[in-house]
């Protein structure tokens, strides 16, 4: 039997898609000894299942991309909704200064503390970080650390957007403008925005910026547990550059805490100790001797480069019989009387429990203690070459 066509739309109606379904439904009619679909129904019934599948999904669709319930927002009602979100305190910390190279100047709004969705630090992970610690006024080791920051950016084949000099100038005159005595600067250097491809041939402005984060108080040198990580641990070539690329870093951090501890270690290639999520890894063996992995295969940490430098005086008086950065085995680790995390973060924090094996007596050990009182101490009154006086 023939079927009649669905009349047309009425002129100046269009047929919504829904419709369409409905008209389209109508011209598939049972009939006896029909062709039969592979589940056993009729192409007919087959059909009509599956638009109504379709028509759900498309309704549940609707509901989310209605535009009543995503507002179309002008360039100030973002920067007050960035302000609400501010205010709601939903940010842990409290950023009090930002430079960034995009729009050439300080902020200390911290709503105002954005950078471009296109720069390819952010869609790509083309950038690369450093730090530096502010106490009592003062920057920390910020030379050895922007002589890291640009090694790594020499690696990641960024170009600067200013020279060296000018790069720290812009750093303190941040950390200035701030007004922080005590918390951390951060810093980064991308290939900078430009577009969404994976190359960076399209980015016209490499990109420098800097936040300044305030935390009045000071890490605590307690004891706490590690864990092996089961991250698979980063390639040399990108574990000696300080790079963007940290999500390895941040599992490696969740795993750890997941498992009840501050954080995995990572061992590498050869399943030797290599370092923790973001921070070194430092033991006092049984001789006395404080030992390092060495730094061929992980990030070279100025705050663990320090700790050596200062570790000399506790040579010098008997309480350390040597010090040596070398392969170290996972037992030689476990084995050990004290071990300890070192990074510009917690600066030193003692290790008393490493998976199910305690570290020497499974207390706080004297030597991590001492090194976390020297690197204190060299923060607020060591020499020029590591104290860089902020002009507020």
């Amino acid at each position: 039997m023939a079927h009649l066509s669905a009349p047309p739309a009425a002129a100046g109606h269009r047929v919504l898609p829904s419709h369409r379904r409905r008209l389209a439904l109508k011209n598939i009619a049972p009939s006896s000894g029909g062709a039969v679909a592979t589940g056993g129904l009729p192409f007919w019934r087959a059909a009509v299942s599956k638009a109504a599948a379709s028509s759900s999904r498309a309704a549940l669709a609707g509901t989310i991309v209605n535009p009543i319930d995503v507002p179309i927002l002008s360039f100030s009602e973002v920067a007050e909704r960035l302000d609400a979100f501010q205010e709601s305190g939903a940010r842990s910390q409290s950023y009090v200064a930002m430079y960034s190279s995009i729009f050439g100047g300080i902020t200390t709004n911290p709503s105002a503390m954005v950078i471009p969705i296109d720069d390819h630090m952010v869609h790509r992970g083309h950038g690369v970080f450093d730090t530096a610690a502010i106490m009592d006024g003062h920057l920390y080791e910020l030379e050895q650390h922007i002589d890291r920051f640009l090694n790594s950016a020499q690696m990641a084949k960024i170009p600067l957007p200013f020279d060296r000099s000018k790069i720290r100038s812009v750093l303190i005159q941040t950390v200035c403008a701030s007004k922080c005595s005590q918390g951390s600067l951060r810093y980064w250097l991308s290939v900078g925005p430009g577009d969404f491809q994976l190359s960076s041939s399209g980015c016209r402005n490499p990109a420098l910026y800097a936040v300044v984060i305030e935390s009045p108080s000071l890490p605590e040198p307690s004891g706490c547990k590690v864990i092996t990580s089961s991250i698979p641990v980063k390639s040399p070539q990108f574990a000696v550059m300080k790079n963007v690329n940290y999500l390895p870093n941040a599992l490696t951090k969740v795993e750890g805490e997941e498992n009840g501890g501050f954080t995995g270690i990572w061992l590498d290639d050869e399943g030797f100790v290599a370092e923790g999520s973001n921070m070194n890894v430092g033991f006092v063996t049984p001789n006395r001797e404080l030992l390092m992995p060495r730094f061929d295969k992980i990030l070279s940490g100025c705050t663990a480069k320090r700790v050596l430098a200062l570790a000399e005086q506790l040579v010098e008086d008997g309480r350390l019989s040597g010090i040596s950065s070398r392969n170290v085995s996972v037992q030689e680790g476990k084995e050990a009387d004290e071990m300890m995390l070192i990074g510009s973060g917690i600066l030193v924090k003692p290790v008393v429990q490493w998976d199910d094996q305690m570290i020497g007596s499974g207390k706080e050990g004297p030597i991590a203690q001492t090194l976390f009182n020297l690197i204190l101490e060299d923060m607020r009154s060591g020499p020029p070459s590591v104290r860089i006086p902020v002009p507020y």
